[in-house]
């Protein structure tokens, strides 16, 4: 069974909390409320998550605040953030948003529908991620167990296609994310998330490569975080 992804939404007002666990519920996946950045960084340092919804307006540490104190962690700095805000003070108030390291900005209201697919993606990402982390572990441990010959060197090949396949798979979803991004002209702080994600995919696929029977590759460790 896959473990269910959590998301972290982040609001001082109840209702809002409400609000964005009524619209996510569809998702079946682990909802975890925090009232405050303070809180939210608490809850970081012990959980993963797969994305961040992050109120801006909030008293005492804002969401900017916040933001930039997810960044700074090495645990939780490829975290996505999605901003939710209630004003708008124009461009620059949304640059300041992406500047942040938000993936997104969106205004309140916003349409439920729209932001259940936009969270759906990076939930779907995440999952596809811990699966290749989970199959690269076994593969680990198989190569680490010396297993080349006969039944070990069978499951070993098996354990390598299944690898391979999990991983074209999320290579096809971030090539049809990036394509979308462009026809979109989205913001350049969204289209260089998407690149890092590429050039995570791509380490882990000559990772991948480099274990292929007939390269010369030895027994190579695979990355331990995709």
């Amino acid at each position: 069974m896959v473990q269910k992804a959590k998301i972290l939404l982040v609001d001082d007002r109840p209702e809002n909390l409400l609000a964005l666990e009524a619209i996510l519920s569809a998702l079946d996946q682990t909802l975890v409320r925090a009232s405050s950045g303070e809180e939210a960084l608490k809850a970081l340092l012990t959980d993963d998550f797969a994305v961040i919804l992050l109120d801006v307006q909030m008293p005492g540490m804002d969401g900017f605040e916040t933001a930039a104190h997810i960044k700074r962690r090495e645990r939780t700095r490829d975290i996505p953030i999605i901003f939710l805000t209630a004003i708008n003070h124009g461009p620059h108030h949304t640059f300041r948003g992406y500047a942040a390291g938000a993936v997104d900005y969106i205004s309140k209201p916003f349409d439920p529908w729209v932001l259940r697919a936009k969270v759906s993606v990076f939930v779907e990402l995440y999952t596809k991620n811990c699966q290749l982390r989970e199959q690269a572990s076994l593969l680990r441990l198989q190569l680490e167990g010396g297993g080349s010959g006969g039944v070990e060197g069978k499951e070993t090949a098996g354990l390598l296609a299944e690898l391979s396949a999990r991983l074209a798979a999320v290579e096809e979803q971030a090539e049809a994310l990036t394509k979308q991004l462009g026809e979109e002209a989205a913001d350049p702080a969204v289209v260089a998330t998407a690149a890092h994600l590429e050039r995570k995919l791509t380490g882990l696929r000559r990772a991948l490569d480099a274990l292929e029977p007939g390269t010369g590759g030895g027994q190579p460790m695979l990355p331990a975080q995709a």
